[in-house]
């Protein structure tokens, strides 16, 4: 192959082909995978209690989900179009989510307002 000024270009090797991983990468995440699930275990074992729990648990649970994306599915190594194809559209269901618990608020104290609390 050529460029316009007519030197030659390096071809890459078809045995180039797909993406290569250390070891090391992959047991460093089974490593903290561990380490978060026992974190998440610690939660129950020393019975944290109230939103505290839930938040821990939630953060663990999305790290662990996160890791295992990034690395295991190799969505580290894609493309960023790909990556906002598969992460934007769940975000746009919390924000909708968020919206709706809102309406639903204000709907409930406007019913409780309006008709004296319901009782």
């Amino acid at each position: 192959m050529h460029d316009v000024s007519g030197e030659p270009q390096a071809v890459p090797a078809a045995h180039d082909e797909g993406q290569h991983h250390p070891i090391g990468l992959y047991l460093k995440v089974w490593g903290w995978l561990f380490v978060l699930s026992a974190m998440s275990y610690a939660v129950d074992y020393f019975q944290v209690q109230g939103i505290t729990r839930w938040t821990l648990i939630i953060v663990f649970m999305l790290l662990k989900a996160g890791l295992i994306v990034s690395i295991f599915m190799h969505m580290a190594w894609e493309r960023l179009s790909l990556i906002y194809a598969i992460l934007v559209p769940p975000l746009v269901l919390l924000v909708l989510v968020r919206i709706m618990i809102v309406e639903s608020n204000y709907t409930f104290w406007t019913r409780a307002i309006f008709f004296g609390g319901g009782g």
